[in-house]
């Protein structure tokens, strides 16, 4: 078993750690009960997840001695909103939740931002476990704490930082994952090797339908590889006051993609695209050269990543969508743009007339 240590300052849950292996499963109750963080837990999952795991999550779990209920949301980001989380709220408050009490997020990016905001909030905050089943919550948005809901303007516009006791990589979950989640966590994997690594760009380009084979080996060597760049990350700026920033990289203009499409467009796929145009930008401003921009524009197609901002969406759409982005100084907002691979930096902002122009390039 791999095991990733995480260590942050006093204002936090100081150490934690990341837990990994391809079926870690029995031990995860071990390790929970051994700790004794909650007397009770409560495990929140979405349907899908519920139907294909969820059985034999609470076995695995039950068998080691843990107090266990199971609350199911339906699967999607649009139950990712603050009713979901009253909703919630009132079923554990029916079934006996109390601040001896702990929730386990057991599901992809939706669940674990959901279940996480919700821990950080109910009775002033209890116990959080995160069980990543996608790659990208596995590779990304299981680390580092960041929890919220979507608000209709943006995504994650009500959020918390709250880190949980400890992550349970179990990439045996990959195996049952939709080619759609495994593009997903793809482009999260394509980023980290942008911004920090660019090794695991070659690694991409040397075998590019390993994950959509689901190469076991190489999954979980390219897994620890971008939990290891983010928790490096997130040790030095837990509150994303700095370095931390970069791992929005494709963000900004992924998340106004998936919001101004009404969520239609998946999160991977969105964040593919804000990366393609992200890089556009640099090469456009003068920061990258045209051959970075071009050898990440191939990879894309390479990989199977989507390259075409659909036509429904209007440009217009998404730079209003820009203007409202929660990372926004006064009005400028501000990108993470490249000067090669492996060197991005936060820039003071894009002029309209270049994010029109390369966003149009881009429109399918």
């Amino acid at each position: 078993m791999n095991r990733i240590k995480i260590n942050l300052d006093k204002r936090s849950v100081k150490t934690h750690e990341i837990y990994m292996d391809h079926d870690l499963l029995d031990r995860i109750g071990l390790i929970v009960t051994k700790k004794n963080w909650a007397d009770r837990w409560f495990i929140i999952t979405d349907s899908n997840v519920a139907g294909i795991h969820g059985e034999r999550v609470r076995e695995a779990l039950a068998q080691a001695g843990l107090r266990l209920d199971m609350l199911v949301v339906p699967a999607g980001e649009k139950i990712k909103t603050i009713d979901t989380v009253l909703r919630l709220s009132g079923e554990l408050t029916e079934r006996g939740a109390d601040r001896q009490s702990g929730i386990i997020a057991l599901g992809g990016g939706v669940v674990g931002d959901l279940a996480g905001f919700l821990a950080s909030i109910y009775m002033r905050g209890v116990p959080l476990i995160q069980v990543p089943t996608t790659l990208m919550a596995q590779v990304d948005s299981s680390i580092g704490g960041k929890t919220g809901v979507d608000l209709p303007f943006g995504k994650n516009m009500l959020g918390t930082f709250t880190q949980p006791r400890a992550i349970f990589i179990n990439t045996c979950f990959l195996q049952t994952l939709p080619d759609e989640e495994l593009a997903n966590g793809l482009a999260e994997i394509v980023k980290y090797g942008i911004i920090d690594d660019p090794h695991i760009l070659d690694e991409l380009e040397k075998n590019p339908t390993a994950v959509k084979d689901r190469d076991e080996r190489f999954l979980e060597r390219i897994v620890a590889k971008c939990c290891g760049i983010k928790k490096a990350i997130v040790e030095i700026d837990e509150k994303e006051k700095g370095i931390r920033r970069i791992l929005n990289f494709g963000h900004t203009v992924g998340h106004a993609i998936e919001a101004e499409s009404g969520y239609a467009v998946p999160h991977g796929a969105a964040v593919a695209l804000g990366m393609l145009v992200t890089a556009r930008i640099s090469e456009r401003m003068g920061y990258l050269h045209e051959g970075d921009r071009a050898r990440i524009e191939a990879l894309s197609e390479k990989l199977g990543l989507p390259r075409r901002i659909p036509s429904g969406i209007r440009a217009e759409g998404i730079i209003a969508r820009l203007k409202g982005d929660k990372k926004k100084q006064g009005e400028t907002v501000r990108f993470v743009l490249l000067k090669k691979t492996g060197m991005p930096f936060m820039n003071g902002g894009v002029p309209d007339d270049i994010l029109n122009q390369v966003i149009g390039e881009l429109r399918g």
